[in-house]
């Protein structure tokens, strides 16, 4: 069963990409782009960035909710491909710290979606969750798609 899903998965992603590879490096880097936006807009809501930023109270919102959304949304064939098909690997130290990170990203995830729904923590946590979301993206992202696009 297993075998025929990776298969679905494998055709479904070479109808668009050469290889499933491919198709996960360019999600991967579509979710760290909107995870930039949702930096970027965190800042400005915060109250930093305004001159960078032109996006109104009332747009700026929208945008950093939809643009989590839509960067979770490309992480979901990535996780697939990694999780089902490659697996957790140590075959050397970038792969390693990749996979440890990408063990990480969805409980990091969690935690920060937590911290926004309750407004009962200290002003400086949701930040430091965003951050660290943030951060864990963006090295999964140098320790897998872009090895990908600069060893290809």
């Amino acid at each position: 069963m297993f075998g025929s899903v990776a298969s679905r998965y494998s055709d479904l992603m070479t109808t668009v990409f050469s290889t499933p590879i491919e198709a996960k490096a360019w999600f991967a880097t579509a979710a760290v782009v909107l995870a930039v936006v949702q930096v970027s807009t965190a800042a400005r809501m915060w109250g930093h960035l305004k001159g960078v930023i032109p996006l109104s109270d009332a747009v700026v919102g929208p945008v950093h909710r939809w643009s989590g959304r839509l960067a979770f949304l490309c992480t979901l064939p990535v996780a697939f491909h990694c999780i089902f098909i490659l697996g957790f690997q140590t075959t050397d130290l970038r792969v390693t710290i990749h996979s440890i990170l990408g063990s990480f990203v969805y409980g990091v995830f969690v935690v920060k979606v937590l911290f926004v729904r309750n407004h009962t923590y200290p002003g400086w946590v949701l930040p430091v969750a965003g951050g660290t979301l943030f951060a864990t993206l963006a090295a999964l992202w140098l320790s897998s798609s872009l090895w990908y696009f600069t060893n290809t």
